[in-house]
C-alpha cells in the first residue's frame, strides 16, 4: 500500500489503540489459566491476531461478541504441531517457553522479519529446563519438546525482557518447588513490570528482588485473582506505544486529545510525556484524556534504553526542535523489524533531517524545516508511523511505501489521522 501525506493542521479527539502488549500477555494468561475469561477491548493488530491464534493451537477456544472475548481453556493441550507468531517478537519469545509445557513436540515458527532476529536464548536456556531442543543455527523454525521442568537458572536480560516474560509465565504454571531466575543487565524493565502485573490480575505472584531474581514459591505462588467482582475479566489498556505518535503529531502539528491512556500503567512508553515535556510541549492531563498543542520545541536528551520503541516517534518530535537531540539506547534498535537506526537515518535524511549514531547515542540535527519526499517503511511499522507524523508539517506531499507495514501494532492508525482532519489518502 501507498499512503500520501500532505501538510496538514490537525485538530480533534481519537482513542487510543489496545495495547498490544497488554493484549498478547492477557491471552498468554487466559491460557495458562484455565476455565473463562472475558477480555475487553481486544486489540485487532496483526501482533494480537497471531497471539490468538496461537493460543487456540495451544488448546484454548476463543469466541467474540462485540467487543469482548470469551476464552476458554483446560490448560495446554496443543491441537496443532506448529504454532506461528507472525511477526511478532514478545508473540514468539513469551509462547515457546508456555508452549513447552507440553510434552508434544512442537515447531516455533514465524513470518517476516522475525525469520532474521536472533533465538540463540532458546538454544541455550531450554535444556536447562529439560526441554529438548533443535533450531535453525539460532533462528527459527525452532522444534521444542517438552515438558519445562522450572529450575534455578541465570538469563541474560540485555537482548530482550521478552524471553524473560515467557518464562515467568511457564513457572507459574509448573512451579512444583522453590525455583529462582537469576537475571544479568535486565533491560525495558517497566514491559516485565506489566507481565507482573498481568500474572497478579490472573492469580500468580512472583516475589521480584531488584529485577536482579525472581522466586516462585507454590506455598504463596497462587493468590486471589485482581478482579474481584470482575473475576474471569480482563481490559487491554490504551496502548502508549501508538498513542506516541499521535502525541508528538499534536506537539508539531496542532491541538488535539487522546483517550484512553493510563497515566499509571506500567507500559515503559508512557515515558513519551516525560520526553514531549523535556521538549517544550503544552500538554494537559484530565481523566485518561491526554491533550496537546503545538508550540516552540527545544532539543531535548531522552534515556530510550527502557524503551527503544520510542525511538522513532522520538526522532520525528527532535526533526522539529531547532539545535540537536541527543538520545540513548541506539543498541536496542537493530534486531527490530528493520534495523531501526539505519532505516531512521535513511529516511529522514530524505526529508531533509541528519541523524548522527555515536555509541549508543542517536543524535538528531533538528531545523524544524523538513521536506516531503518519497520514503520506504522498511516493512516496519514504527517507521511507517514517524514518516507519516513527520510529514503533517513538512514543505510537500510525502509518499511512503509499504506502508500497510502499521497492520503489525496499530492497523487503523491512518484513519485515526483523517479522524484529526490530516489529509491522508491511501492507495
Amino acid at each position: 500500500m501507498i499512503v500520501k501525506i500532505q501538510p496538514s493542521k490537525i485538530s480533534g479527539r481519537v482513542t487510543a489503540p489496545a495495547s498490544k502488549s497488554s493484549m498478547q500477555r492477557a491471552c498468554a494468561a487466559a491460557l495458562l489459566k484455565e476455565g473463562d475469561t472475558i477480555i475487553s477491548n481486544p486489540g485487532k493488530s496483526n501482533d494480537d491476531l497471531a497471539a490468538l491464534d496461537v493460543i487456540q493451537k495451544l488448546g484454548a477456544t476463543v469466541k467474540q461478541s462485540g467487543n469482548e472475548l470469551l476464552i476458554s481453556s483446560s490448560g495446554i493441550d496443543p491441537v496443532f504441531s506448529e504454532i506461528n507468531c507472525g511477526e511478532s517478537g514478545l508473540g514468539l519469545r513469551m509462547f515457546a517457553p508456555i508452549a513447552a509445557l507440553s510434552s508434544q513436540q512442537i515447531i516455533l515458527n514465524g513470518s517476516g522479519s522475525l525469520l532474521q532476529r536472533p533465538m540463540n536464548f532458546f538454544d541455550e536456556i531450554f535444556p536447562l529446563l529439560k526441554i529438548q531442543i533443535q533450531s535453525n543455527n539460532g533462528m527459527l523454525p525452532i522444534k521444542i519438546k517438552g515438558p519445562l521442568q522450572p529450575a534455578d537458572i541465570t538469563i541474560d536480560g540485555s537482548l530482550s525482557s521478552q524471553f524473560l516474560t515467557g518464562l515467568l509465565m511457564a513457572y507459574a504454571k509448573a512451579c512444583t518447588k522453590p525455583v529462582t531466575i537469576k537475571v544479568n543487565d535486565l533491560k525495558s524493565k517497566p514491559y516485565v513490570d506489566l507481565t507482573l502485573q498481568v500474572m497478579k490480575h490472573f492469580g500468580w505472584r512472583v516475589e521480584n528482588d531488584n529485577y536482579k531474581e525472581f522466586h516462585f514459591n507454590p506455598k504463596v505462588l497462587k493468590v486471589s485473582p485482581t478482579g474481584g467482582d470482575l473475576e474471569g475479566a480482563y481490559t487491554v489498556e490504551g496502548d502508549w506505544s501508538g498513542a506516541a505518535f499521535l502525541l508528538v503529531a499534536g506537539a508539531i502539528a496542532g491541538e488535539i486529545s487522546v483517550d484512553g491512556l493510563d497515566v499509571n500503567s506500567a507500559q515503559a512508553d508512557k515515558a513519551i510525556l516525560t520526553a514531549l515535556k523535556k521538549a517544550g510541549a503544552k500538554i494537559s492531563v484530565d481523566n485518561n484524556k491526554i491533550s496537546i498543542m503545538p508550540v516552540a520545541l527545544k532539543p531535548f536528551y531522552f534515556d530510550a534504553t527502557d524503551c527503544p520503541d520510542l525511538f522513532p516517534p522520538l526522532v520525528a518530535l527532535a526533526a522539529y526542535c531547532t539545535g540537536t537531540s541527543s538520545i540513548k539506547g541506539v543498541t536496542r534498535l537493530t534486531h527490530k523489524e528493520s534495523n531501526r537506526t539505519i532505516s531512521l537515518q535513511d529516511e529522514f535524511k530524505k526529508m531533509g533531517v541528519e541523524i548522527e549514531v555515536k555509541g549508543n547515542y542517536m543524535l538528531i540535527l533538528g531545523n524544524g524545516k523538513l521536506n516531503g519526499a518519497i520514503v520506504q517503511s522498511h516493512h516496519d511499522h514504527r517507521i511507517a508511523m514517524a514518516c507519516a507524523v513527520a510529514a503533517l508539517k513538512a514543505n510537500g506531499e510525502t509518499t511512503i511505501h509499504n506502508a500497510e507495514a502499521i497492520n503489525k501494532s496499530y492497523p487503523d492508525f491512518y484513519d485515526h489521522l483523517q479522524k484529526l482532519n490530516a489529509n491522508v489518502q491511501k492507495a
